[in-house]
C-alpha cells in the first residue's frame, strides 16, 4: 500500500510538471510569436514585462520571474508556503520557457485580428494546462487574492479585472498607441473564455459544486480529500422510480480544481453521474485566503518564540523539581 503511494505520488508530480512545461511552452509562443512583438501587453506581470521590453530592452521572461519574486514573498508571509508551492514551480518554468523560446521563435507582423486570437488562444490554452495541476503562474491571480485578503468586500474578479485593466491602460502611454490596448483587451477576454471552456465549459463563476452519484463513492471521496485537500459531503438520496436508498457526494471546489477531480471520478468510475454546477461565491473553510493547514510567516514565527517560551518555563520547572 505505501509503495502504491509513493508511485502514485511521484507520477502526479511528473504530470505536474509535464503539463506545466507545456503549458508554459505555449503560452511562450503566444507571447514571443505574436503579442510581445507587435506591441501588446495583455495585462498581467507579463504584460508589465512586456513594456519593460520594449522600453528599454530587458528579457520578458527574467523581469516575470524577478517581478514575481516579491509576490511569492508577499504570499508566504500572508497567505502560507503551502498554497503557493506549485505556483513557485509554476513561475520558473514559465519564465525561464519564454526566455528559450525567444531564442528562436518565428515572429509574425501580420493582420491584428490573428495576432489577437492566436495569441489569445495560446495564452489560454498554456495557463489551462498550469490550471490542470492546481497551479498558477502568479502575477495578476496572486496579486488580486493577496489583496481580496486585505480588501474583503471586493471579488476576485473585480480585483483581477482592476490590475489588468491599470496594466492595460498604462500600455497605451507606454507604446503611445490606444490600438495596442484594444488589442490587450481581445486578447484577455479570448485566453478567459479559452480558460474557461477546457477548465468546466461556458460557465463562469468563482467556484464549481460537484454533485457525484456512483457506487464507488467512498472511494472517490477518499481521492478528493488526500489528493486536493478537499472536503466532501454524503447527502442520502432515494431514487424516485426504484425507491432505493444511497448516497450521493456533494463536493465545493476551485475553477483550477474542476479538471482534476474530474480525472478522479473518470479513473475510479467511468459510469459515474456527475453534475457540476456554478457556485457563484463560496466562503468557509478551505476557502478563505489561509488554509487551516497552511500558516503564514508571522505564525511561523510566533509558534517558535511560543515554543522556546513552554521549553524555558519547563526548563525552569525541572530545576526547581531536582533541588
Amino acid at each position: 500500500m505505501r509503495e502504491k503511494n509513493v508511485v502514485q505520488k511521484a507520477k502526479n508530480i511528473a504530470l505536474d510538471v509535464l503539463f506545466m512545461l507545456a503549458g508554459s511552452i505555449i503560452y511562450a509562443v503566444g507571447i514571443n510569436g505574436f503579442t510581445a512583438p507587435n506591441n501588446i501587453a495583455p495585462g498581467g506581470v507579463t504584460g508589465i514585462a512586456t513594456m519593460l521590453n520594449y522600453l528599454f530592452d530587458t528579457p520578458i521572461g527574467t523581469v516575470v520571474l524577478l517581478i514575481n519574486i516579491p509576490i511569492i514573498v508577499w504570499a508566504i508571509v500572508e497567505i502560507g508556503y503551502k498554497l503557493v508551492t506549485k505556483t513557485m514551480l509554476a513561475i520558473v518554468l514559465n519564465s525561464v520557457a519564454i526566455d528559450v523560446v525567444a531564442l528562436f521563435m518565428p515572429v509574425y507582423h501580420g493582420d491584428a485580428l490573428i495576432i489577437t486570437l492566436i495569441g489569445g488562444v495560446c495564452e489560454g490554452v498554456g495557463l489551462s494546462l498550469v490550471f490542470m495541476r492546481g497551479a498558477t503562474t502568479g502575477g495578476t491571480d496572486m496579486i488580486a487574492r493577496l489583496l481580496n485578503h486585505r480588501l474583503r468586500h471586493l471579488s476576485m474578479g473585480k480585483l483581477m479585472l482592476a490590475v489588468d485593466g491599470c496594466i492595460v491602460l498604462a500600455s497605451a502611454f507606454v507604446f503611445q498607441s490606444i490600438e495596442s490596448a484594444v488589442y490587450a483587451c481581445i486578447v484577455i477576454f479570448v485566453s478567459t473564455k479559452i480558460i474557461d471552456t477546457i477548465l468546466y465549459g461556458t460557465d463562469v463563476g468563482n467556484g464549481k459544486m460537484f454533485f457525484i452519484l456512483s457506487k464507488k463513492n467512498e472511494e472517490i471521496a477518499a481521492r478528493i480529500m488526500t489528493e486536493l485537500d478537499r472536503g466532501v459531503t454524503f447527502l442520502k438520496s432515494r431514487g424516485a422510480y426504484l425507491k432505493q436508498e444511497g448516497e450521493l457526494l456533494f463536493c465545493a471546489v476551485r475553477r483550477f480544481e474542476v479538471f482534476r477531480i474530474g480525472e478522479i471520478i473518470r479513473e475510479i468510475d467511468p459510469d459515474a453521474f456527475i453534475i457540476v454546477g456554478d457556485a457563484g461565491e463560496i466562503a468557509g473553510e478551505g476557502f478563505k485566503p489561509m488554509r487551516s493547514d497552511d500558516r503564514t510567516l508571522g505564525e511561523i514565527l510566533n509558534s517558535l518564540k511560543k515554543r522556546r517560551q513552554e521549553s524555558a518555563q519547563q526548563t525552569e520547572k525541572e530545576k526547581a523539581d531536582g533541588k
